[in-house]
């Protein structure tokens, strides 16, 4: 199977650009060949599901071109504007990207509610999933892999401060635990980078069942639940208990060196833990996020993908049989699991795999705690105008962590942000 990378090459890009996949092309398009475009650890799972697949449908080839983020947006974007040129068959696209390509180019995905995606299959999935794709009763897309939310956690540092990770059950809680941490150890709790990640502030607008925008599209940031969740950053800051580690290999060298006890982040960070801090196992573990009131949900999400058709494909019901293999087959679903994503099929949650104690994670049954928080997990409105509310957030997020008032900063948010929008 021929695999194309697309870094680095303007020529390569150009023909990407003018004639990649099958779709938007001119005619001649091999009846039985597609071309999707993913990046990482999605590939290999692209390509063992395109080997089943041909199985029962020999002659079956799919081509995957190599496009990482942020380009593959970038090459999207293009396409969507060149009334669907040069785009592929099937995309990979990531959850809050979703919304913002269905608010300004909807016709130029397929609608696979027209071939019976919501009848046959829409219970195998998470309610926030389905919704995220669902616009006017149309279905845009397939979901595939989620980032249910938890707290990974040095269990040897936890005993060794003598706190007991069941006993954090709120935001509270896990702050007194950190100020613990602290005190006997000179270790923080979280590592947060202020200035460029607000995924723990996003996680607590998650479990509250809001976002940055609420069901409505109206600007959500200077919210009760919004300035709730911006506290809890800010005492973490404050308090001492978060070190601000900038970017993705200073923060996973923190976790691996023990200057930093937790990570509250959704499932996928268990493959890059594994990998990073092999040394480390059995001295992690992982409990549910804490609720921002007693009694209160703990299930959110960070992250997750979707794949999704070109109307402009050549080959629309072979593009939609072979994505529909690949959604709903619980073998191809955990071929993807043991690549590191968490799978949105509920049909695979029976599978022994779940229960299973986890070696790394001193034998906690982990895969078991984040499948039951699937159905929990409050559906996110993203809108097409995510990347901006974040960036307002972020800066938001800054400020608060340096001391300012946290409803000031997050009115100042809200309003910056509607300037942008209008």
């Amino acid at each position: 199977m021929k695999k194309v990378s697309l870094f680095g090459s303007a020529l390569v890009a150009l023909v990407a650009l003018t004639a990649c996949g099958g779709s938007g092309g001119s005619g001649g398009a091999d009846e039985n060949k597609l071309t999707a475009w993913a990046w990482n650890i999605n590939i290999p799972v692209l390509e063992e599901a395109a080997e089943q697949f041909a199985e029962d449908n020999p002659g079956f080839e799919l081509e995957i071109v190599e496009v990482g983020t942020p380009d593959v947006y970038q090459r999207i974007t293009t396409g969507l504007q060149a009334n669907g040129q040069g785009l592929p068959d099937i995309m990979l696209v990531e959850d809050d990207r979703v919304q913002g390509y269905l608010s300004n180019f909807q016709d130029a995905f397929l609608d696979i509610s027209e071939y019976g995606f919501l009848d046959d299959h829409n219970d195998k999935f998470p309610d926030f999933k389905t919704e995220l794709l669902t616009v006017d009763g149309g279905v845009y897309g397939f979901p595939f892999d989620a980032g249910p939310a938890g707290v990974f956690y040095r269990t040897d540092l936890f005993e060794e401060a003598g706190i007991d990770a069941e006993q954090i059950e709120t935001w509270d809680d896990f702050i007194e635990a950190g100020q613990t941490l602290r005190d006997e150890l000179d270790v923080a709790m979280t590592g947060i980078d202020i200035a460029n990640d607000d995924g723990v502030y996003r996680m607590m607008l998650n479990q509250q069942g809001t976002f940055y925008f609420d069901e409505n599209e109206e600007i959500n940031l200077d919210s009760e639940e919004s300035i709730k969740a911006m506290e809890v950053v800010q005492r973490l800051h404050q308090d001492g208990l978060n070190e601000n580690l900038v970017g993705w290999d200073a923060w996973l060298t923190g976790l691996a060196n023990g200057s930093v006890a937790t990570a509250p982040t959704g499932a996928w960070l268990t493959g890059s833990l594994t990998e990073q801090a092999p040394d480390l196992a059995g001295n992690w573990g992982v409990f549910p996020l804490p609720a921002m009131e007693a009694d209160g949900n703990r299930a959110s999400n960070l992250g997750g993908s979707n794949y999704m058709i070109s109307a402009n494909t050549e080959q629309p019901e072979l593009a939609y049989d072979f994505m529909e293999y690949f959604a709903t087959t619980d073998d191809v679903q955990l071929t993807a699991m043991e690549n590191g994503l968490f799978p949105s099929l509920n049909t695979i949650y029976d599978d022994p795999i779940f229960t299973e104690p986890v070696a790394y994670f001193g034998d906690q049954a982990i895969w078991e705690m984040f499948a039951g928080m699937m159905d929990d997990i409050p559906a996110v409105n993203y809108t097409g105008n995510y990347s901006i509310a974040r960036d307002e957030t972020e800066t938001a997020q800054s400020d608060a962590a340096g001391g300012a008032d946290v409803t000031d900063v997050m009115t100042r948010a809200a309003e910056q942000l509607q300037n942008r929008m209008n």
